[in-house]
């Protein structure tokens, strides 16, 4: 298995096809495994992927540290070759709860510098604002970032979760590499509007939630109980109805997957890989088999035939239910 390189936008670094999205690892999901997040880290490292993902408010700066812990103990080759892609501006209290975003300048150089500490680095490679923050215009939290990548601090300016509009302004604010977005079988919103977008602008796409959580990884069952702290137990798609429609479109998946002598994690995957050479997927593997499982999806081909099965298994807007909560979604670019 090799894993090829993309490079994120005009303007930005060269990564692996695959990044690794480390949230998991902390938060949302339920208990993870110290130890095994680590290994997995590196054995992803090892395998040639060199693109890490997370968020300074993953569980309040955890996921951070443990990314810092995972390079500081890789071997010297792997840990220069990680580039690690940071979103900040989410606001967190004690209890755990959420409390809006913030990306005034001095709020951005502020999370920067906390970021910079707790993962061990002098630089981070892509930085952005989780979300907009709706009170501060985006040329002014772009134009802090800039503002870093002068001084060395950052290297690259990405987005997150933003619509057409915002990445225009901020486009013309400063040049952008970037924009993490999620992105899979169903949910494919940004095929009307943002992709096309980025892509008049030269910009990237990572998409995050590629196998939907779990939802259409051909792993997630109906009687399966989520810990009180895991989000899909909130998620609209894993709730009653919605979720034995969903499961139902992952069984149509299988067939395909079983044709191929593949998963249907590595067919999904596979699916968003053939979307463009402007988009990397961020696969969410806690641990070193759900990893090696996703790297398989680098040797799927999938030809006009089978994107067209794919197709009919789950065609666009095929899922039951919205992604995020309804308190949620107001703050996404691609509903």
């Amino acid at each position: 298995m090799t894993i090829h390189t993309r490079t994120l936008g005009t303007t930005g670094p060269q990564v692996s096809a695959l990044g690794l999205g480390c949230m998991g690892m902390s938060a949302l999901y339920g208990e993870a495994d110290r130890a095994e997040s680590i290994a997995t880290i590196h054995a992803a490292l090892d395998a040639g992927i060199t693109l890490l993902d997370t968020g300074d408010f993953y569980a309040m700066g955890h996921n951070e540290m443990l990314i810092g812990e995972a390079l500081r103990t890789a071997p010297a080759a792997l840990r220069e070759q990680a580039q690690v892609s940071v979103k900040f501006g989410a606001l967190r209290d004690p209890d755990g709860g959420w409390s809006g975003y913030d990306g005034r300048p001095a709020a951005v150089k502020n999370f920067a510098a906390y970021s910079l500490q707790r993962l061990g680095v002098d630089h981070i490679d892509v930085y952005r604002i989780a979300r907009l923050d709706p009170g501060v215009p985006i040329e002014e939290t772009v134009g802090a970032i800039a503002e870093l990548v002068e001084k060395g601090h950052v290297r690259h300016i990405g987005l997150s979760e933003v619509g057409a509009d915002t990445i225009r302004r901020a486009a013309a604010t400063a040049p952008i590499s970037d924009l993490q977005i999620e992105y899979s079988l169903i949910s494919r919103g940004i095929e009307d509007e943002v992709l096309p977008t980025t892509r008049d602008l030269g910009i990237s796409v990572t998409a995050y939630g590629v196998l939907s959580r779990g939802l259409i990884s051909g792993h997630f069952t109906p009687d399966r109980r989520l810990a009180p702290n895991d989000f899909r137990a909130m998620s609209p798609r894993f709730q009653g109805e919605n979720l034995q429609h969903n499961l139902g479109l992952v069984e149509a998946l299988r067939e395909i997957a079983a044709r191929k002598g593949v998963t249907v994690a590595q067919i999904a995957i596979a699916w968003v890989l053939s979307r463009g050479e402007d988009i990397v997927p961020l696969v969410g593997a806690r641990t070193r088999e759900r990893l090696a499982e996703s790297l398989g999806a680098l040797d799927v081909t999938l030809d006009d035939a089978d994107l067209a099965a794919v197709e009919r298994a789950v065609p666009a807007d095929a899922a039951a239910g919205d992604r995020y909560p309804a308190a949620q979604m107001t703050h996404l670019g691609s509903k």
